[in-house]
């Protein structure tokens, strides 16, 4: 692999094998410096906390009885079920990168140091993460500040995956990829198991459960900002034909080029296709993700312990399940890959329907299931998105691809909102994630990637 990707015609663009591998490892970084917002606070921590602060608002005696019960609170003088306040803030969140993030792309791709731009937005996010150490039991405040972090989270992620083709060869990116996919779980599992030992062991600490949350929030905050720091290091800003002469990203040139771009991607035909694709099969997984917690500790009546304990099993089997998927790819192709994910995907959204309450057995198998498919499914579609990128516009074709990347989930929450104030509780709201796995598998069935990749310029590499 080493003398293929260094022998590559496009080596000098990347770099020496030695400089390039450097910078992947700072890559990495980002990944395991990030993750923790999603394993902890998006994945175990903020759902619960939410609905129980609404909840307890609402006057729920517990989150149990908020469940299926005619508990609501005003948000936006909107009259949501208070178990609904999680979805509806990840949905609001969301509307907002599907406004700002394609303006963030083109100004990124307008900007001589894209690292300046990683750094301020990776420190927004954790700020607002912190913050949610200081919101007490005020459900709004902590709605809020969770917004502010997701959003700042989707825009640091759009300018780190535009990274990926410029220090990856076309050869190198499906590896390069799901190592940074692997590698993003053990930090979350690493930092999620300290949480999993707060939580459990709140009373021998003389703190009460709530404030063992709100200390891991904070705690996720600091290794965010604190490993993007050195993860920043290595990494090089590179020179784009988009730089203005004055070498200052202007809001109205990056929005015209936006505009552009819009109207443009209509000559690659292929790319809109996948990414339509992608948009649907992995506001699947994401929902799958973010809904995991409240679905658990309010449908199937499972304690944190147990909630925690599998999330931290599915983080470790997620990193092999990344590298086995990647494996699997090589035998068989990037595309067919990925399709054979989203059929093991349908099975476990409805096996996860008929999950009885009370059953950590169950729910914890179903966890392994997830962590065997999980990262491979979205690395592997990152790595082929890279290749269908007109080379000049990474930021800002990343910034589309965002509005359902890592994190992001706008259809699903969508629908994962619509469910739960309709029935009061996840378990519907679950099984109709289904729809977006079948609904994107059919459109990635019908692309094809190799076309799009040259039709984009690039060169396709060997087994997609």
């Amino acid at each position: 692999m080493a003398s293929s990707s260094s022998a590559h015609p496009d080596t000098p663009r990347y770099g020496q094998l030695g400089e390039r591998r450097r910078e992947q490892r700072g890559w990495y970084l980002y990944d395991w410096a990030n993750q923790v917002f999603i394993t902890s606070v998006v994945t175990v921590l903020i759902g619960p906390y939410l609905s129980g602060l609404a909840c307890s608002s609402a006057g729920a005696p517990s989150t149990t009885a908020c469940t299926g019960g005619d508990y609501t609170v005003s948000l936006l003088g909107a009259e949501l079920h208070a178990n609904a306040l999680y979805p509806a803030t990840t949905t609001a969140a969301i509307v907002l990168q599907v406004i700002l993030l394609p303006i963030m792309g083109a100004l990124a791709d307008h900007s001589p140091n894209k690292k300046r731009w990683l750094f301020f937005l990776a420190l927004a996010g954790s700020v607002s993460t912190t913050g949610l150490f200081f919101t007490g039991g005020n459900h709004i405040a902590a709605a809020a500040l969770f917004l502010f972090a997701n959003v700042a989270y989707g825009a640091s992620l759009v300018i780190y995956n535009s990274f990926l083709p410029d220090i990856a060869t076309p050869d190198e990116r499906d590896r390069v990829s799901s190592t940074g996919w692997a590698v993003s779980y053990l930090g979350g599992a690493l930092l999620l198991t300290v949480h999993l030992v707060l939580v459990s062991q709140h009373q021998q600490l003389g703190i009460t459960e709530e404030q063992a949350v709100r200390v891991a929030f904070a705690s996720s905050g600091i290794w965010w900002i604190g490993f993007t720091i050195l993860a920043l290091r290595p990494l090089r800003n590179r020179a784009s034909k988009l730089v203005t002469a004055s070498r200052t990203p202007q809001v109205r040139t990056s929005v015209r080029q936006l505009g552009r771009t819009l109207r443009d991607i209509r000559k690659y035909p292929q790319t809109l296709l996948f990414l339509l694709a992608f948009i649907l099969f992995n506001d699947g997984v994401q929902a799958s993700i973010r809904y995991a917690a409240p679905f658990a500790t309010q449908d199937l009546d499972l304690g944190q312990g147990v909630l925690m304990g599998t999330i931290l099993m599915i983080q470790f089997v997620a990193f092999g399940g990344a590298l086995l998927v990647a494996l699997i790819a090589r035998a068989v192709g990037t595309k067919r890959a990925i399709l054979g994910t989203l059929v093991v995907w349908c099975v476990l959204v409805a096996l996860a329907y008929a999950i009885p309450a009370n059953d950590p057995v169950l729910f914890m198998a179903l966890g392994a299931g997830i962590g065997i498919v999980l990262g491979g499914t979205q690395a592997l579609a990152r790595s082929i998105y890279s290749h269908l990128i007109p080379r000049g516009k990474e930021a800002e074709y990343f910034s589309l691809y965002q509005i359902s990347d890592k994190g992001s989930t706008l259809l699903g929450s969508l629908t994962v909102t619509i469910a739960v104030t309709v029935t009061g509780g996840y378990r519907v709201a679950i099984l109709s994630l289904i729809a977006f796995f079948l609904l994107g598998g059919f459109l990635l069935a019908k692309s094809n990637i190799a076309h799009g990749i040259k039709a984009a310029g690039n060169t396709p590499p060997r087994n997609i």
